[in-house]
C-alpha cells in the first residue's frame, strides 16, 4: 500500500520537535531550504532523517535553463544528498532562469522532438553527475505553444523511457493545466508509462474565475480526489505527498488532508 508523506514546514519545526505523534510515513523537503546552511534548518532536517525516510525535491535545478549546467549547485546538491541519504530526489520539468537570472518560477516550453532531445541529454547528463536516478515532475503551466509537435504526456513519457529517469507525477497540475489547456485529464493518466512513475504529488489550487492556478494554498479539490481514486489501482504502490505551501494549517490538520489518500487507496484493498 502507498505511503503517505507531507511536505517538511518550518511551520511545524516545533510540534516535531516535541515529539508530537505523527502518522504520514514520510516527508519531503525542498533541496533549497538545506543546501547552503549549516544552521537551525539542516540540522532540523538531520534530525528528521533519523526518525524518518526523506525526499529532497527541488525546485531551482532549471534542466532545460540556458545556463544549465551550474557546477556549483549540482555539487552543493549532491553532497546534500550523500549527506540525507533520500530515498527519492526530484526536481520539475521546466526551465526557472536566464542567463544565470533566476526568475523564481516554473516556466513552460514546447513539446518539440527537438526539446524531447535536448531534455533527454540534460536529464542523463543530471543523473550521471549524482550517480542516481532522479524524478522529474510535470508543471502546472499558463500558455502552450503553436510549434507542439506532441503532447505534454508523450514528452513526459518519452523521455522518461529514453533517459532512464522517473516521472513525479502532479496529479493537481495535470488537472489545472487540464482545464487550462482544454485536454483530458483522464486520457492523460491512462497514457503515462505508470511503471515508471515513482511518486505522486497532490496539493490544492485556486479558481480565479478565468483559469486554475495552481497556489499550493488549499486543501485537495473533489475533482483531483477524483482523478485520483479513479487511478489508485495504479497508485496503491507508489509514495503519495500532499504539498501546501502558503495558508499552512497546523501539521495535525494537514496530517489529516493527506491520510485521505490513504483512505481511498485502503478502501480499494480492503
Amino acid at each position: 500500500m502507498s505511503s503517505i508523506g507531507v511536505g517538511l514546514r518550518k511551520e511545524h519545526y516545533p510540534y516535531l520537535r516535541k515529539g508530537e505523534p505523527v502518522r504520514i510515513s514520510w516527508f519531503e523537503a525542498i533541496t533549497e531550504n538545506y543546501m547552503d546552511t549549516q544552521g537551525r534548518p539542516l540540522e532540523m532536517l538531520e534530525f528528521i532523517r533519523r526518525n524518518f525516510p526523506v525526499a529532497l525535491h527541488g525546485v531551482s535545478l532549471s534542466i532545460l535553463g540556458g545556463s544549465f549546467p551550474d557546477k556549483q549547485y549540482l555539487e552543493r546538491w549532491k553532497e546534500l544528498i550523500q549527506r540525507i541519504d533520500p530515498f527519492l530526489v526530484s526536481d520539475h520539468l521546466c526551465w526557472t532562469e536566464q542567463s544565470g537570472n533566476y526568475l523564481h518560477d516554473l516556466l513552460p516550453f514546447p513539446f518539440t522532438k527537438e526539446f524531447l532531445k535536448f531534455a533527454i541529454e540534460r536529464t542523463e547528463q543530471v543523473q550521471e553527475i549524482l550517480g542516481r536516478r532522479i524524478l522529474l515532475e510535470n508543471v502546472s503551466t499558463y500558455l502552450s505553444f503553436p510549434q507542439n509537435e506532441m503532447t505534454e504526456w508523450e514528452f513526459i513519457s518519452e523521455l522518461s523511457k529514453k533517459s532512464g529517469c522517473g516521472i513525479l507525477l502532479d496529479i493537481n497540475n495535470i488537472y489545472v493545466n487540464s482545464i487550462n489547456h482544454g485536454f483530458s485529464a483522464i486520457e492523460y493518466l491512462r497514457s503515462i508509462p505508470w511503471e515508471n512513475v515513482g511518486q505522486i504529488h497532490l496539493a490544492g489550487h485556486t479558481d480565479t474565475g478565468e483559469f486554475l492556478f495552481d497556489t499550493h494554498s488549499k486543501p485537495v479539490s473533489k475533482e483531483v480526489w477524483e482523478l485520483f481514486s479513479s487511478f489508485s489501482d495504479k497508485i496503491q504502490a507508489i509514495p503519495v505527498l500532499l504539498e501546501w505551501d502558503e495558508d499552512i494549517p497546523s501539521f495535525p490538520e494537514m496530517e489529516e488532508e493527506a491520510l485521505k489518500a490513504k483512505s481511498i487507496i485502503g478502501s480499494l484493498i480492503t
